[in-house]
């Protein structure tokens, strides 16, 4: 089981690596693009986060250590991340028209990832038992994520998303933030109560 739990994630951190290049290639191309507009987007950081994760794992596992509270806390943290940006994607950004986005790509970030990520936490064993105060570092990422891209979109007048738009108002887009927190606490809630099962162990 440990050989086959360590393959797929090995197959999730290439799947990430590959996806991410993929889209890389086409909007490196594109006239406006920006490095660090590119690398803005939530999708594609909570992806390398929970591939960086999954590394992490697998490093120990080569080495034949346990994981300790410090990596199951990001590894949670991750998992609450990648299943936000599934959740956003599949129901705030569905009918956003993206033409130069590569489709194999999109739906590896925004679809199997997300949902790969969670089963991986659910599922397997490897993982320590979490408590409710870790929730304050789920959030301390996306709470400075969130003050950067207000803070362009108020200067240069980058946004990643067109919820996040000052146009709309900021009242409008405070709304929409409220509604996104309260999203990764309860994730936060499910992936922490999750911590406590052990339905396959590894």
């Amino acid at each position: 089981m440990r050989i086959l739990v360590n393959s797929l994630r090995l197959i999730a951190v290439i799947a990430v690596v590959a996806a991410i290049l993929g889209q890389w290639l086409v909007s490196s191309k594109l006239d406006d693009y920006v490095f660090w507009n590119f690398f803005g987007y939530f999708t594609i950081q909570s992806n390398i986060i929970v591939a960086v994760a999954f590394a992490a794992t697998l490093v120990l596992a080569a080495q034949r250590k346990r994981q300790g509270v410090g990596l199951s806390v990001f590894r949670g943290a991750a998992t609450v991340y990648i299943a936000t940006t599934g959740i956003v994607y599949n129901t705030l950004l569905t009918s956003v028209d993206v033409q130069t986005s590569v489709q194999w790509s999109n739906d590896i970030l925004h679809k199997i990832m997300p949902l790969y990520a969670v089963l991986d936490w659910l599922l397997f064993s490897d993982r320590a038992r979490l408590v409710f105060r870790h929730i304050w570092w789920f959030l301390l990422y996306p709470a400075v994520w969130t003050i950067v891209i207000l803070i362009r979109g108020a200067t240069d007048g980058w946004v990643p998303y067109p919820f996040l738009n000052p146009d709309l108002g900021y009242g409008v887009v405070a709304l929409y933030c409220l509604g996104v927190a309260a999203s990764i606490v309860l994730l936060g809630v499910l992936v922490v109560g999750m911590s406590r099962l052990r339905l396959v162990k590894v």
